[in-house]
């Protein structure tokens, strides 16, 4: 009887463990596929709404004319809207204040655009460390169903008395499979996961510096403004 050497062939061949681990794999590598697909699109998408926005900020634009126009779009804000809308209307609560003084409006929208700043990197890091997850488990588990498929396969050698290669061959090919696909899963992975994570420190660098010249800029109205009364 000759073996089926197909993938097919192989998967169907292969003990309940292997197919087990195979199936795991492949469920790793889809979920990873779908993040990477995901935070590909809702990273490039942040990167344009924070150059869209640097440069209508940079433009002159009225600060506020610019924060009624994002404040009447409500949550649909991310990024440097967000931490814009939140640092300016704590900015325009405080200096409202009687007994106020501009270090404390200041130290007031400096923690607003601090806490916005948190919320938005938590989410471009969403799922990140899935991926790093399946990038370093995917080949052990891969290996794990190789070693036992190798070992099955030697096992049942044994108990023949003419062994050839022909007969052990697609125990050690199928249990092979699993490693294959482990490291199928886990490239894709690590190499996304090293990419994204760049993107995201770029863009919380960007945010970090927006925040401080920002708060630059409410620094002096700040005092401009205790200058006036």
């Amino acid at each position: 009887m000759h073996a089926d050497m197909s993938f097919v062939g192989l998967f169907m061949q292969a003990s309940l463990l292997v197919k087990l681990v195979m199936l795991t794999l492949l469920s790793l590598s889809i979920m990873s596929w779908a993040v990477i697909i995901q935070r590909r699109s809702l990273l490039t998408k942040a990167r344009a709404n924070m150059l869209k926005f640097e440069d209508k900020f940079w433009s002159g634009v009225d600060l506020n004319r610019l924060y009624a126009e994002l404040q009447a779009r409500g949550e649909q804000n991310s990024g440097m809207e967000a931490m814009f809308v939140a640092g300016f209307k704590e900015f325009s609560r405080l200096s409202q204040l009687s007994g106020r003084t501009p270090s404390a409006v200041m130290d007031g929208s400096y923690r607003a655009m601090r806490v916005s700043l948190n919320r938005e990197v938590e989410a471009l890091e969403a799922n990140l460390p899935l991926l790093a997850t399946i990038g370093s488990t995917s080949p052990y588990i891969g290996l794990f169903g190789t070693v036992w498929g190798i070992m099955n396969s030697f096992i049942a050698l044994g108990a023949v008395e003419n062994a050839t290669l022909a007969m052990v061959a697609p125990g050690i090919a199928e249990a092979l499979i699993a490693t294959a696909i482990g490291l199928f899963a886990a490239i894709p992975a690590v190499i996304a996961y090293n990419r994204f994570a760049t993107q995201v420190e770029k863009l919380e660098l960007a945010y970090a510096n927006f925040m401080d010249e920002f708060s630059s800029i409410l620094h002096r109205q700040a005092y401009s403004e205790k200058e006036a009364v």
